[in-house]
């Protein structure tokens, strides 16, 4: 996933995984379930985020429950990116595991609602294309670039062992 590009959607400081998967539709379909994610910040963001977009957030993205819903709903929203300043330790593993690109940026503060990023992964180079500003994330190690690449942990592991993974 090199030069990535997509609209951002802003959100604040402390958004949890109920935010993000509220637990009233967790044992629903993950298409239904998507539909209401970030509703409770943004009502309108599940039906108007389109395939690429880029969440951006602050502090502690993803803190809460070890619902793995909550990267899942996003990617099924067609989300290709989240960039924060810092992220909850499970969510960033489970964003990684459905083909999520979680990128640290103490500077994300700096990125506005509606601005258009283009993300460069290997290096972490975040260029707002609507400010002409760049940002520097922290550049993802290649192992977990891999794993994005491919669309997820299973479909990784799916190409790399064949199907014995498939079988299991």
């Amino acid at each position: 996933m090199k030069h990535e590009t997509g609209r951002a959607w802003v959100f604040g400081d402390n958004v949890d995984t109920d935010q993000l998967a509220p637990g009233i539709y967790i044992k629903r379909p993950i298409a239904e379930l998507a539909r209401h994610c970030l509703e409770g910040l943004a009502p309108d963001f599940a039906a108007s985020v389109s395939p690429g977009d880029i969440v951006v957030a602050g502090r502690n993205f993803g803190a809460g429950s070890s619902r793995e819903q909550a990267a899942e709903a996003l990617r099924h929203l067609g989300v290709k990116a989240i960039i924060a300043q810092s992220f909850g330790g499970i969510f960033y593993r489970n964003a990684i595991n459905f083909g999520l690109m979680p990128l640290v940026c103490t500077d994300a503060s700096q990125i506005g609602n509606g601005d258009r990023l283009r993300i460069d992964a290997p290096s972490g180079e975040i260029f707002n294309l609507t400010t002409k500003r760049n940002c520097q994330a922290q550049a993802m190690p290649e192992h977990l670039l891999r794993i994005i690449n491919a669309g997820g942990l299973l479909p990784y592991l799916e190409t790399r062992l064949g199907s014995d993974v498939k079988n299991d």
